[in-house]
């Protein structure tokens, strides 16, 4: 914004100039030394990120775990088919409600520490850092234990306990040091529910084309949830900015409320396919879900 008038641009135009010119840089990056998948012919080539041994030992693991690996010729009725199973509009309503409280956070924090809490413009411009820096460390810690321990479904849950403890700290408590720490729990826990929520909709999903229909929907509805997210925090709210606040407990409490009745119904699934009642997502190689 100190680019303001340079070269006759605006300041605002500085910082999509600037945005614009950094990501075409890290796609031109990326085209050239992105890897490619295991299954290519030309994997063992890429780069030399792999070796031809440990190529075929990705390939068993990902067959091992779902069995598909191998990338099926494209059927529209495969793709469209996939829209029938209620899990993956859970999967995408998921990831709307967490995209609702993201992109309200990334669009209006700075407005809400200024306006809401009484900071300076350019402390509140400074003050947006460093709940994202904890939320960082909660997003790789929580991805740490979700590994370790097979966990997707309570990684969520806890994730958006986070938010909702954040959120009314955030906006209804009457000390303000008080309210800035409840913006660093909101801000973790809807940050670091979107890989978690990505990885539980990915290990419970199979079929290169059911996944690639998730995906559509994945990014669909997480756009819809940044449009929601941009309109809830509405200028004739200041300070308080209530109805916002409001919207993303609603999000929040959603997300526990759909993982919980996707859980339930993995595990059932799972103790069918367990008794050989069932056969999970159409694999023979004993897949199963992870809650």
């Amino acid at each position: 914004m100190q680019m303001n008038g340079l070269a006759k641009l605006t300041g605002w135009r500085w910082i999509f100039i600037m945005e614009g010119v950094l990501t075409c840089g890290v796609a031109v990056m990326g085209y050239i030394f992105l890897i490619t998948f295991p299954d290519s012919p030309n994997a063992a080539n890429s780069w030399r990120f792999l070796n031809a041994r440990e190529i075929a030992f990705i390939i068993r693991r990902v067959n091992a775990d779902r069995g598909d690996a191998a990338t099926e010729p494209f059927s529209l009725k495969k793709f469209l088919a996939a829209g029938a199973d209620l899990k993956v509009w859970g999967f995408a309503m998921i990831f709307c409600c967490l995209t609702t409280v993201t992109y309200a956070l990334a669009y209006f924090l700075p407005i809400i520490l200024r306006e809401g809490m009484g900071f300076s413009i350019g402390a509140s411009q400074c003050l947006v850092a460093p709940p994202y820096a904890f939320a960082g460390i909660v997003m790789y810690l929580t991805a740490w234990v979700g590994d370790k321990y097979h966990l997707r479904g309570p990684i969520l849950i806890f994730n958006a306990v986070l938010a909702l403890i954040g959120l009314p700290l955030m906006g209804f408590h009457k000390n303000v040091a008080v309210r800035y720490f409840g913006v660093f729990l909101t801000t973790a826990g809807a940050n670091a529910n979107i890989p978690a929520c990505m990885t539980y909709q990915a290990n419970n999903i199979r079929g290169q084309w059911k996944r690639a229909f998730c995906s559509a929907t994945l990014v669909g509805f997480g756009g819809i949830g940044g449009i929601i997210g941009s309109l809830v925090f509405r200028s004739q709210d200041a300070p308080k900015y209530h109805p916002g606040l409001y919207a993303c407990i609603t999000a929040s409490l959603l997300i526990i409320a759909i993982v919980i009745l996707l859980d339930i119904k993995f595990y059932f699934d799972n103790k069918k396919a367990d008794r050989g009642e069932k056969i999970i997502e159409g694999s023979e190689s004993g897949f199963r879900y992870t809650y």
